[in-house]
C-alpha cells in the first residue's frame, strides 16, 4: 500500500444500539431519503395550483416504498443472484441477508406509481414528474451508506484519492460509492429540481431522470469492481451497464417525445 493512499477508517455499520435493537447506517440512510422526499413533496403540494394534497403525497410515497423494497429485492435476486435463487428459492425472501438492485427497484416503483395514478385518477407522467426530483437525495444517501459499510468498492487505482478497503485486500481502489453519491445524489438532484422550476412539458423530468441516472451509472461502472460471480460481458460491460443502457434509450426517447409529441403524455402541457 502506498503511503499516499487513504486507508478506509472502518466505520461501525451500526449507527445506534438500543438494547437488542440495532439501527444500521444503511437503513438510516433509507429513512433519511424517505423523510426528505416526504418533506419536499409536501412543500410542493402546498404551492398554488399544484393539484396535490398532503395525503396524496403520503400515499404516493407509501406506494413507492413498497415498489422499492419488492422490486429492489426481486431485481437483485434475478439480475445478480439467479443461480443462488434456483438452488434455494427461499433466498428470495431472505432480505436480512442483504442485496437490493436499483434497476429492480425502479421497475417496482414504476408499477407502484402506475397503480397509484389509476387510483388517484392522475396520469402516470403527472405522478412520475412529481416524484422524480424527490428521489436523488435518497440515492445519494444510499451510496453514502454503501461507503460507510465499506462495500461496493471500485477497481484498483493509483490515483491519490484512492482508498484501501481492508475487506477488498491491500490494494487501493476507486471510492466509487462517493462518485455515485456525487453524481446520482448531488448532480442529479440539482438537474431535476432546476428543471422542475422551469416547468417544462410533461414527461421531460421523468425522461431526464432516466437518461441522467443511466448515464451516470454507466460511467461509474467503468471504475466500479464488477460482481465476482458475474464479471463483465463482451469483455467490457458490467451487468449494471447493461441494465443502464435501456434507461438511457428510454430517457432520450421520452425527452424527444415530450417536446415533439406532448399529447402522448396526457392533458396538461406543463409539469405541475
Amino acid at each position: 500500500m502506498s503511503e499516499s493512499h487513504w486507508l478506509f477508517p472502518g466505520f461501525d455499520p451500526v449507527a445506534v444500539q438500543l438494547g437488542p435493537l440495532a439501527v444500521h447506517w444503511y437503513g438510516l440512510m433509507y429513512l433519511l431519503g424517505f423523510v426528505f422526499a416526504w418533506w419536499l413533496g409536501n412543500r410542493r403540494a402546498a404551492l398554488p395550483g399544484s393539484d396535490w394534497t398532503r395525503d396524496q403525497v403520503s400515499d404516493m410515497l407509501f406506494y413507492g416504498f413498497l415498489g422499492v423494497i419488492l422490486g429492489g429485492r426481486l431485481g437483485y435476486v434475478l439480475f445478480y443472484q439467479l443461480d443462488t435463487f434456483l438452488a434455494d428459492p427461499v433466498y428470495l425472501i431472505k432480505i436480512w441477508t442483504g442485496g437490493m438492485s436499483f434497476h429492480g427497484g425502479l421497475v417496482g416503483v414504476i408499477v407502484a406509481l402506475w397503480l397509484f395514478a389509476r387510483r388517484q385518477r392522475k396520469t402516470f407522467f403527472e405522478v412520475s414528474d412529481f416524484i422524480a426530483p424527490l428521489i436523488p437525495f435518497g440515492l445519494g444517501a444510499g451510496r453514502m451508506g454503501n461507503f460507510i459499510n465499506g462495500e461496493l468498492w471500485g477497481r484498483t487505482s493509483e490515483l491519490p484519492w484512492a482508498i484501501v478497503f481492508p475487506a477488498a485486500g491491500d490494494l487501493a481502489r476507486h471510492p466509487s460509492q462517493l462518485y455515485q453519491f456525487a453524481l446520482e445524489g448531488v448532480v442529479l438532484l440539482l438537474i431535476l429540481n432546476l428543471a422542475w422550476r422551469a416547468r417544462p412539458p410533461r414527461g421531460v423530468i421523468s425522461g431526464l431522470f432516466l437518461l441522467c441516472y443511466g448515464l451516470f451509472r454507466f460511467l461509474v461502472e467503468f471504475v466500479r469492481e464488477p460482481d465476482a460471480h458475474l464479471g463483465v460481458y463482451l469483455d467490457l460491460f458490467s451487468m449494471g451497464q447493461l441494465l443502464s443502457m435501456p434507461m438511457m434509450v428510454a430517457g432520450s426517447l421520452m425527452l424527444w417525445a415530450a417536446w415533439r409529441r406532448p399529447h402522448w403524455f396526457g392533458k396538461g402541457a406543463k409539469t405541475a
